[in-house]
């Protein structure tokens, strides 16, 4: 039963492909007779076109005959076109260049011609009509199966005459399908009753004929065009039970190898997809980053246990989420906004990342470092979007120590620097101190031994009193001195916020030039200011800015103290910069200059040179005009000594 059923099988399997290519054969061969039909049809109607375009009722016979001419070498189906008028008597005729026909006298227009029946049907039905196929002796025993188009001319409602044509069949079927046959192919029109009319194509005989038949139906009479194709029968091989029954036991056994080797291949890859897949998931266990994927679609698809211990939300509660419940309240409508800008890919991804705000379950706050990068799979295409979160609220607090301690450090050298100055202070006060009293003993002695006042004359008096007053205004002065000198050193000790406030060169210069001038006088040090006129205020921290300026000054002074006394002399300038747009700040002395083993750590904290220094000074100038966007710089002075310059950004006004 098993051999019948598989003999069965291949002898249906070899009849069907017999007929499934029998049936490929003969659906061609339909296609091709249907297309061979519309390109004679549409022949057709470009002649009738062509025909009607000669309009003999608006040209001259001279023209007329040119123009039909032209049309006749194009188109060699046609055999001759006639100008008739309404009566059918022939006006002019044009016969076809290529093969003349000789017609008989009056055959063309007899009453029971097939031009005339064609032209009454034309007449009756106001269009072209086509009169029924008829055979032309041609000569020499030969002949060609004709057909005649009839289209009216018509004026105003009127008919005024015909255009006649006449076909060869032949013609139309070597112009229009002989080019696209092949050397198994033949194509003829027929009768209805299947009397061939006309006839193309070389007959390749083979073992079996394909024919197609489609039906050319035109305006007054009606042909078959019928398509004959010559094919060998399908090819079988002769012992297809032999090889068939062979073929599939090595198939089988074929099939059996590649089975075992698949389902090994299987195996191996599941284990190690297994053990891939836990080496990942240990590996995002162990993170303290949190990972969150999204799709295109802005959903939360996965995200990690480090990033749900981060946020205090579970997976459950985040997968599936387009709007997140980690977002604070009060920035959930900015970071929507952001989340569509990110979707639609109008802002790209960065790698040093950005800074957001983050809410806990419980409410809490805090801030995260954002990495967003898209999400390629296996096929190139992007699927959505992964992002890595850091907590940094401890490096936001070790930031802030830092940040308090970096204060505390400034304060602790300007106390040291106020100590410094402390001897010079006394010395410095003293004087205005000793002048305002004796002024004032003065003015007391100079009224106790003027006696009685009302004695004096007018003019002793007034000379009195103006000495008087001279003397006070000493004292003012010398007070308001000594005042100016204690208040520098109090708003340079008091610890203050770090605001950033617009002020003049000249007046940030003045703040500082009376303790400058303090240390200066000890010293021996002349001090010139040099300002640019006109020179726009800047943004600065003033008091830090004032730091740093009376620190370069003092050391400064400090390395010319082994100079003699006239080549001490200490220039601190405020110029405009135009390369950099900023307002630059120069501090020069005539020193010894800085040997290149010391400018190796110029700006090392706690180095020094000095036997009471810190080494601090430097550094923390450095670091407060970092600060501010510039830096501090150093080179040599001409003849000798240093210069230190620093910049300053300008104010918006």
């Amino acid at each position: 039963m098993l051999v019948v059923l598989v003999a069965g099988m291949l002898i249906m399997m070899v009849w069907l492909a017999g007929r499934y290519e029998a049936s490929q054969v003969q659906d061609k061969l339909d296609r091709d007779a249907a297309q061979a039909v519309v390109e004679i049809r549409a022949s057709l109607n470009r002649n009738l076109q062509d025909l009607q375009a000669v309009n003999a009722l608006h040209t001259t016979p001279e023209q007329w005959s040119v123009r039909v001419a032209e049309m006749l070498q194009v188109r060699r189906e046609l055999l001759r076109v006639e100008w008739r008028d309404a009566d059918m008597h022939i006006l002019r005729f044009a016969e076809t260049p290529y093969r003349a026909i000789e017609w008989e006298s009056g055959s063309r227009e007899e009453s029971f011609s097939n031009v005339v029946t064609a032209c009454a049907n034309a007449k009756r039905t106001s269009s072209s009509t086509y009169s029924s196929s008829y055979f032309q002796i041609l000569g020499e025993a030969m002949g060609a199966e004709l057909m005649e188009v009839c289209l009216p001319q018509m004026e105003d409602g009127q008919l005024k005459g015909f255009m006649v044509g006449t076909y060869s069949l032949q013609n139309i079927l070597l112009t229009q399908l002989s080019k696209n046959l092949t050397q198994s192919q033949e194509v003829s029109f027929t009768e209805p009753d299947g009397t061939r009319l006309a006839l193309v194509g070389a007959a390749w005989r083979g073992s079996r004929v394909f024919t197609s038949q489609q039906l050319l139906d035109l305006p007054g009479n009606t042909m078959v065009l019928r398509m004959d194709s010559w094919h060998r029968a399908p090819s079988v091989f002769p012992n297809v039970m032999t090889a068939t029954v062979t073929g599939m036991a090595i198939a089988l056994a074929s099939v059996v190898v590649i089975l075992v080797r698949d389902n090994r291949r299987r195996l191996r890859a599941e284990r190690d997809l297994g053990d891939a897949f836990a080496f990942r998931k240990a590996m995002e266990d162990s993170l303290i980053t949190g990972l969150r994927a999204r799709d295109l679609q802005g959903r939360i698809s996965y995200v990690n246990p480090a990033f749900c211990a981060m946020v205090g939300f579970s997976a459950e509660e985040l997968l599936g989420q387009s709007f997140a419940p980690y977002w604070p309240p009060e920035l959930a409508e900015e970071y929507v906004r952001r989340q569509a800008r990110r979707l639609a890919g109008a802002i790209p991804a960065a790698r040093e990342g950005h800074e957001s705000v983050f809410m806990r379950k419980d409410g809490t706050r805090f801030p995260v470092l954002i990495f967003e990068a898209p999400l390629i799979n296996a096929q190139g295409q992007q699927t959505g979007w992964m992002s890595a979160f850091i907590d940094i609220t401890e490096q936001r607090r070790m930031e802030e120590l830092s940040r308090a301690s970096h204060e505390r450090l400034q304060a602790t050298a300007r106390l040291a620097t106020v100590g410094e100055m402390a001897s010079l202070l006394s010395h410095e006060l003293t004087q205005p101190l000793m002048a305002m009293s004796s002024y004032a003993n003065g003015s007391l002695n100079m009224l106790r031994n003027d006696g009685d006042l009302a004695q004096l004359d007018h003019a002793m008096l007034v000379q009195r009193l103006q000495d008087v007053e001279s003397a006070m205004q000493r004292i003012a002065f010398q007070a308001d001195r000594a005042g100016k000198v204690i208040k520098s050193v109090r708003d340079f000790v008091r610890r203050r916020s770090q605001t950033h406030e617009v002020i003049s060169a000249h007046d940030l210069l003045e703040a500082v030039m009376p303790l400058v001038r303090l240390q200066a006088s000890k010293l021996g040090v002349q001090v010139q200011v040099e300002v640019e006129p006109r020179l726009p205020p800047v943004l600065c921290d003033t008091t830090m800015i004032e730091q740093v300026l009376l620190n370069l000054a003092r050391n400064a002074m400090q390395a010319m103290e082994g100079m003699e006394a006239q080549q001490r002399k200490l220039t601190i300038k405020a110029l405009w910069s135009e390369s950099s747009q900023r307002v630059v700040f120069a501090v020069e002395d005539q020193g010894c200059g800085i040997p290149p083993e010391v400018a190796a750590q110029l700006f090392t904290p706690f180095f020094t040179t000095k036997h009471e220094g810190m080494g601090l000074g430097l550094s923390m100038c450095r670091t407060v005009l970092e600060q501010h966007g510039g830096e501090l710089r150093y080179q040599a002075n001409a003849p000798r000594g240093t210069v230190f310059t620093f910049s300053l950004p300008v104010a918006e006004i």
